[in-house]
């Protein structure tokens, strides 16, 4: 079984008992966080935990047990998950699969591909650039875009990232 995970962490950024990580994503209860509910929000985007351990599941995924004290949870995170602690970290206004509306239109050659107030979905938020960009899915096409072009689609139940320093507890 060793042979295995080490394998799949050939090619993968393995981090080691007692290294402090940041969670990149929001971690939500996956139905095995006992005494939460399915989809509840466990840990914030941005919070920093301490590995403790390192599994796999079905054979073929890299798990940390994460220790995030501040929120007294100790919880599951892939690989793709995390980041070292320290590492620079550029909070963003949306994550993956929030609904998200144009706030102008978008164009492609000098043609409208996706008019303002078109709603699409965040595939992926690419932190690595200056200004923050994310795959955004639309009806028809996949766009790369700036945040500063994006609203939530939702306004009534969107919250602001907290900021650089880490995120709030809850």
């Amino acid at each position: 079984m060793e042979d295995r995970l080490n394998s799949i962490l050939n090619d993968e950024e393995r981090y080691e008992f007692g290294e402090a990580v940041r969670v990149t994503r929001n971690v939500r209860n996956d139905g095995t966080y006992p005494g939460k509910d399915v989809g509840e929000l466990l840990v914030r985007r941005g919070s920093v935990g301490h590995v403790i351990e390192m599994g796999t599941f079905l054979q073929d995924q890299v798990i940390y047990t994460v220790h995030f004290l501040d929120q007294g949870k100790m919880v599951g995170c892939r690989v793709e998950e995390l980041i070292p602690a320290d590492a620079p970290w550029n909070p963003s206004r949306f994550e993956f699969r929030d609904k998200v509306v144009c706030s102008r239109d978008l164009g492609i050659g000098g043609e409208i591909v996706v008019g303002k107030g078109c709603e699409g979905e965040v595939l992926k938020v690419l932190r690595e650039t200056q200004a923050l960009q994310y795959h955004v899915r639309f009806p028809g096409r996949t766009l790369q875009v700036p945040e500063s072009v994006l609203e939530p689609a939702d306004p009534a139940n969107f919250r602001e990232p907290e900021d650089s320093h880490g995120a709030e507890s809850v």
